[in-house]
Parts: structure tokens; C-alpha cells; sequence
């Protein structure tokens, strides 16, 4: 239990650090909104010179008020850790590494993508930055079919064009929206490509052979099916597999080796469940 809550804790501190410099070493010089409480947060300090990472806490009280019975304690627990580890990283820490004052276009690049690896570190972990984040795995709770990525991208829309006419800079709502873009795509590839394999369909004469080179390639279970062709009529077996993608290029090796005339079609699977895989659940209550 231990060993577990240390792992998360570095997890969630790697996280934080990637949080931290993508708002405060590349957005807030940029002058661009940004999404979520941090954009709020951005918009304060402009106007009134508010530490964004106190501010960020303040804002952060009443959502967590209102999510707490939905997304249960452990949740709202290592929400509130995460909360202040980036408030605290990005109020001490992010001021210590150096601050970027090019492109704006690249600062959104690079604002976008290290956001959103640093957020979805956070949120494998089930957990949260807390604010606006808050609401995203509320709602995620509630319409599990949705896309973590979508649900973050239309959430923060508003905050980034309210930021741009505030301070009339409609450059910087472009800029935002790049942001924003980049942020849920990064969340989507790395979050489902966690859980995601590939699947083959080995049509071929030597149908348990086929399944022992499975076997005693990759340690993967196989499903036989017995089909024939559409020509012919001839008999044939289908060996289905699931396997990750490491696997994959070890067994087509293999099949081809062992059975040069099977006819081999490997398909990308979103999500695999059952034995031998993990799959990471990512806002449910626990």
C-alpha cells in the first residue's frame, strides 16, 4: 500500500512539473488564454497581479464542494493533493526554469502538448488538478462513452474567448484554441492508447499450430474458428488473437515463419479487456 501511494505521489509530482511549465514558462509570457481554473487564474493575474497558483485554490473550493459526493473521497483526496502540488510548482517551482519569449505559435505548441502529457499523467493516476477538472470527470462519471479529450476541449472554450475579448486579443483566442486542441488530443492519444492493442485474424490450414506459435511467442490465448472458403469451399481455420503492439511484431514474425501460405490481417483495437490486459479507468468513482 505503501510502495503504491509513493508511485502515485511521483506521478502526480511529474505531472505537476509538466503542468507548471507549460502555464508559466510558456502561456502567461505568450499573453494567450488558456483552459480550465488556469485560465481563469491567467486572466486574474493580467488584470490584478494575482498569484496564479493561490488563486487557482481559491476557485477550486466550491467545485470541490459540489463533485465530492460524485466522484467519491480517494478521488477527492488525490484531487486536492494535485491541486496544490501544481499550484505549488507553479508559484516556486516554474519560476526557477527559464522562461520562453518567442513564437507565440510555438509557445502554443509547446503549451498544448506539455499541458496535456502533465494533465494526463494526473488523470491515469484517477485523479485531478482539481477546478475545472473537477467538472470534466464529473461529467465524464455521468457519460462514460465520451472521450476524455472532447469533453476537456468543449469545457474550455468559453474561458479562452471570454480571456480574448477581455484583453481584445483575438490572436490570442486563436492561439488558445490551438491550445485547447492540442491538449485534448494529447489527453486522447495517450489516455486510450494505454488501453488500446491490435487483433489478428490468421486465416489458415494449421489452425493449432498456429495457436501454439501464439502460445509460445507472446504467452497469448488464441480463439479457433472453423470456416471454409468462398471459392472452393475449402476448410479453414480463423486463429483470433489479441495482443499489445510489442507483441504483435514478434508474432507476425513468428506466423510467418511457421506457416508461410496463412493469410494474416491485424486490426488496431481501441480498447482490450479481459485477462492479460490492464485497463486503466480513468474517472470512476472508487
Amino acid at each position: 500500500m505503501r510502495k503504491k501511494f509513493f508511485s502515485r505521489l511521483l506521478f502526480e509530482i511529474i505531472g505537476s512539473i509538466f503542468i507548471a511549465a507549460a502555464i508559466y514558462n510558456f502561456a502567461v509570457v505568450a499573453q494567450f488564454p488558456m483552459t480550465g481554473f488556469s485560465g481563469i487564474s491567467i486572466i486574474l493575474y493580467r488584470l490584478f497581479q494575482v498569484p496564479i497558483g493561490l488563486s487557482t485554490i481559491f476557485l477550486n473550493i466550491p467545485v470541490a464542494a459540489i463533485c465530492y459526493k460524485l466522484l467519491g473521497k480517494d478521488f477527492f483526496i488525490s484531487s486536492l493533493r494535485c491541486m496544490f502540488l501544481s499550484s505549488l510548482m507553479i508559484d516556486y517551482i516554474a519560476p526557477l526554469f527559464p522562461v520562453y519569449e518567442g513564437s507565440r505559435l510555438l509557445a502554443a505548441l509547446c503549451t498544448g502538448v506539455l499541458g496535456g502529457i502533465g494533465y494526463t499523467i494526473i488523470y491515469m493516476q484517477n485523479s485531478s488538478t482539481g477546478g475545472s477538472d473537477f467538472i470534466i470527470m464529473a461529467y465524464k462519471a455521468l457519460n462514460p462513452h465520451i472521450s476524455l479529450g472532447k469533453i476537456a476541449f468543449w469545457s474550455d472554450v468559453g474561458i479562452i474567448v471570454i480571456g480574448g475579448i477581455i484583453f481584445q486579443d483575438i490572436d490570442g483566442i486563436i492561439y488558445g484554441m490551438i491550445v485547447n486542441y492540442l491538449f485534448a488530443i494529447s489527453v486522447d492519444k495517450i489516455v486510450y492508447g494505454v488501453n488500446s492493442g491490435k487483433m489478428a485474424l490468421i486465416v489458415t490450414s494449421h489452425g493449432k499450430k498456429i495457436c501454439k506459435v501464439i502460445d509460445e511467442t507472446c504467452d497469448r490465448g488464441s480463439t479457433l474458428i472453423d470456416v471454409k472458403g468462398g471459392y472452393r469451399g475449402t476448410p479453414r481455420q480463423i486463429v483470433l488473437c489479441a495482443c499489445s503492439n510489442r507483441e504483435m511484431y514478434l508474432l507476425e514474425k513468428a506466423i510467418k515463419e511457421s506457416d508461410p501460405e496463412a493469410f494474416l490481417i491485424i486490426l488496431e483495437s481501441n480498447e482490450v479487456h479481459g485477462e492479460g490486459f490492464h485497463m486503466k479507468r480513468i474517472g470512476e468513482r472508487v
